[in-house]
């Protein structure tokens, strides 16, 4: 909940300048609802594409305060962030909840960034792999591996995030391999083309490392991407 609109402007203005000469691989920028305007304003026709940062299960309705996957769309947002670790702690969102998100924003033709990832206590628990498969057969038991060729994981280990820890590479990479392994026992193709984002305290110092582990495609960036010179220097990375 970062952003006003002479702050997006500068933002969004050192992104497009930063990233505009690299075409090797896609960048996106999820801002809150009232800058999706702006959002689109300043980013369309550029190579940096554009979503939301959540979104209602619902298309319409008395649901005050919601908005509608089809607002989203209005919008000409591409990406939404689904399954948050922040929706799913502080506004408990349920593992249903945030399938039925995925499907809304799939139906209005938008392609779901869904996170999944483990706290602090689960990891020291050694259950991360049954927290993560739990939230991720949430989509595969329900709309299958196909579901997935239009859609991007990202694994955000809670106790990353905001933190300033990191997951080591190998920590991460462990996780991202057990995801697409999840998904190749239904779609051995789609695990292989399945996008896995990292998302837990990227940063410039970081990304280099991570995003050379074999299963780790890029990055769902958080503090970082509200400094354009951090946020182009892990585009960068992702070359």
């Amino acid at each position: 909940m970062y952003g006003r609109l002479a702050s997006n402007k500068a933002l969004l203005q050192g992104v497009l300048d930063g990233v505009k000469a690299l075409r090797a691989a896609d960048y996106a920028v999820c801002a809150p609802y009232p800058y999706l305007s702006q959002a689109q304003s300043m980013l369309q026709g550029s190579n940096v594409a554009w979503g939301a940062q959540n979104l209602s299960q619902f298309e319409e309705g008395a649901f005050t305060g919601a908005v509608a996957p089809g607002m989203l769309a209005d919008f000409g947002c591409s990406y939404v962030i689904i399954g948050h670790s922040e929706r799913r702690g502080l506004f408990h969102e349920s593992n249903e909840i945030a399938a039925a998100k995925f499907q809304a924003a799939q139906q209005a033709g938008l392609k779901p960034i869904f996170c999944v990832g483990e706290t602090l206590a689960e990891r020291e628990s050694g259950v991360t792999e049954q927290v993560v498969a739990t939230q991720l057969d949430a989509v595969l038991e329900r709309f299958g591996a196909q579901a997935l060729k239009q859609a991007v994981i990202a694994y955000e280990p809670v106790w990353a995030i905001g933190t300033g820890k990191t997951a080591s590479p190998e920590q991460a990479q462990a996780v991202h391999a057990f995801i697409r392994q999840r998904v190749a026992r239904q779609d051995s193709q789609v695990a292989q083309s399945l996008c896995i984002l990292y998302g837990g305290s990227v940063k410039p110092g970081n990304a280099v490392e991570l995003f050379g582990m074999p299963d780790i495609d890029g990055g769902l960036i958080g503090g970082a991407s509200l400094v354009a010179d951090d946020f182009v220097a892990i585009c960068r990375a992702a070359q």
